[in-house]
């Protein structure tokens, strides 16, 4: 999928990897829509990248107000792509410190976000995409984002991992669903990258995870993801596929 001139909606696009990616599609020509919450700076952002991107506020659970982002994205021309990379944290033990069972809230909370969100951004954005005419025998192209949390989740991680590991189990899926449409799903897993989500995380714990990356020993950055994710869009022959992003990384239970 050439990107010059193409419509793409970008989630979590405020910050971290969607902002990363929301740069790298502009400046491969691309209209890019900013899907975040209304509380981010998803606007003043938009207004500093110039009049091919624009933002739209929206809870990725929320149908009305995601497919007012798709409309957004749509004046500009037909979607082809959706990069989403919207999500959140939340740490939980099945069994707390003090005994007490892990929170049920906090995992229906966690899983929806990352994992319901997804697949109503996905459901969403693939009947627009679906309804274009194709391009070079292609509609649109959707990347997901996982985690290595997916397949080695660490102690307290139960939701997010949880929540990861389905978007894993969905992208096989999902391609083969959309095959018929003309429309490519892959998904990018992440290691562990230097985004305000690890912000909140002393020093020497980032330290510690850095100096565990095999190669390069360091965090990942966000213009690596958008990298990868630009790549996905541009080759056309990716496709159902789960692509690990860490430097060899393979985390220890805590």
């Amino acid at each position: 999928m050439k990107l010059d001139g193409v419509s793409a909606v970008v989630t979590g696009g405020a910050s971290g990897l969607g902002l990363a990616t929301v740069r790298a599609l502009s400046a491969a020509g691309a209209s890019v829509v900013i899907l975040d919450l209304e509380s981010s700076a998803g606007a003043e952002i938009a207004d500093g990248l110039g009049p091919d991107v624009r933002f739209a506020p929206a809870d990725v659970t929320d149908p009305d107000a995601v497919s007012a982002a798709l409309d957004a994205a749509e004046e500009r021309g037909p979607l082809r792509v959706l990069v989403h990379c919207a999500g959140r944290g939340g740490a939980l033990r099945l069994v707390e410190k003090d005994g007490s069972p892990g929170s049920l809230e906090l995992y229906e909370t966690v899983v929806r976000v990352n994992l319901v969100g997804t697949f109503n951004v996905l459901r969403l954005a693939a009947a627009r995409m679906a309804a274009a005419e194709p391009v070079e025998d292609e509609r649109g192209v959707c990347v997901l984002t996982a985690s290595t949390a997916a397949y080695e989740g660490q102690i307290g991680q139960v939701p997010y991992a949880s929540a990861k590991a389905g978007i894993v189990g969905l992208t096989i899926v999902a391609a083969r669903d959309l095959a018929s449409r003309q429309i490519r799903v892959c998904t990018i897993a992440p290691g562990p990258f230097d985004t305000p989500i690890l912000d909140r995380v002393p020093e020497d714990i980032k330290a510690s995870l850095a100096a565990n990356v095999p190669h390069p020993r360091r965090l990942g950055r966000p213009d690596e993801f958008a990298a990868l994710a630009r790549h996905i869009v541009e080759n056309p022959m990716l496709n159902g596929e789960v692509i690990r992003i860490d430097g060899a990384l393979r985390m220890q239970p805590r």
